[in-house]
């Protein structure tokens, strides 16, 4: 049984994830899609329908033969200087869409689907507008470039954060310092804002695998708790209509794996903030006790 894991060997997470595959008795195969054209060769062809990869070490990767492929990360190619532009935009076009192309025409199971995967992660507004569609509550959020908008909601509400409409920085409070007219208008002249009414209350993190949930509360006195490195994770039961509502996230985002971001506020109400396609689990895993990479394993795993 061949499992392939797309993303750096070197990642702690590949490397935490590959133990528990072998130790199930499973091939590893790691693809590095950073390495391709120079590294990597690819090959599709129509007439026997095979595809293949032929990895820096040599090894001839037949796309039929793997059973499941966990998507880690996957890297633009490294397009070497042509020195112009032009080129090396089709040149990087190319090599991306031959790796969709072949690793998209393989069998395996995938955790999770690559283009679900990556749409979720870069639509969060529509996160948004799924989980309010479900019955779930959600915060009040405006996505912007428009300052006149921006300056509207922030008045209307008591508390506003802000952070990148795909993800990539911090969350966030707004201050009269990013609301000043000309810095605001010359932030928002470069990107459109996510910006959210702040819930008070306190951080859930809840992790799906399949149909196994499990959940911490994070305490943090950071607005993104991400930036804590003294946060702690503490194991919480979450209400049955909360972990029905978390399989129904997962289930309507097309989601098998994903870590999934509550606002439990101050009257007891669960508010949804977004679901990630591709989350770091190891922190959790360790403070909680919870077997996150054991039923990783057994899903990438399962016969089909």
């Amino acid at each position: 049984m061949i499992n392939l894991i797309l993303g750096n060997p070197k990642d702690v997470h590949v490397i935490h994830l590959t133990k528990g595959l072998k130790e199930a008795n499973s091939t590893v195969v790691h693809l590095n899609t950073r390495l391709l054209p120079i590294q990597l060769k690819a090959s599709w062809e129509s007439e026997t329908e095979k595809s293949y990869l032929v990895l820096a070490d040599g090894y001839k990767l037949n796309i039929e033969s793997i059973h499941s492929i966990f998507l880690r990360r996957i890297s633009d190619p490294y397009i070497p200087a042509l020195g112009n532009p032009r080129k090396e935009q089709i040149a990087l076009d190319d090599s991306t869409t031959t790796l969709r192309v072949i690793l998209k025409s393989s069998p395996a199971f995938w955790v999770n689907p690559w283009d679900i995967s990556y749409r979720i992660h870069e639509e969060k507004p529509l996160q948004l507008s799924n989980a309010k569609k479900l019955g779930i509550k959600v915060p009040a959020t405006l996505t912007t470039n428009d300052p006149e908008q921006v300056i509207k909601f922030a008045e209307s509400k008591e508390r506003v954060i802000f952070k990148p409409v795909c993800g990539g920085a911090w969350t966030q409070f707004i201050t009269d310092f990013h609301l000043e007219p000309k810095r605001l208008s010359l932030a928002l002249k470069m990107s459109p804002v996510t910006f959210q009414e702040y819930i008070p209350g306190t951080n859930i993190r809840t992790y799906l695998i399949d149909e196994s949930v499990y959940s911490a509360e994070v305490k943090s006195d950071s607005v993104d708790f991400r930036q804590d490195k003294t946060s702690q994770l503490i194991p919480v039961n979450l209400p049955e209509h909360i972990r029905q509502q978390s399989l129904d996230i997962a289930k309507n985002f097309g989601l098998l794996w994903t870590a999934i971001d509550w606002r439990l506020d101050p009257t007891g109400e669960y508010v949804f903030l977004e679901a990630n396609s591709n989350p770091l689990f190891l922190y959790f895993e360790r403070q909680t006790g919870f077997p996150v990479t054991q039923e990783l394993v057994k899903l990438l795993t399962k016969p089909r």
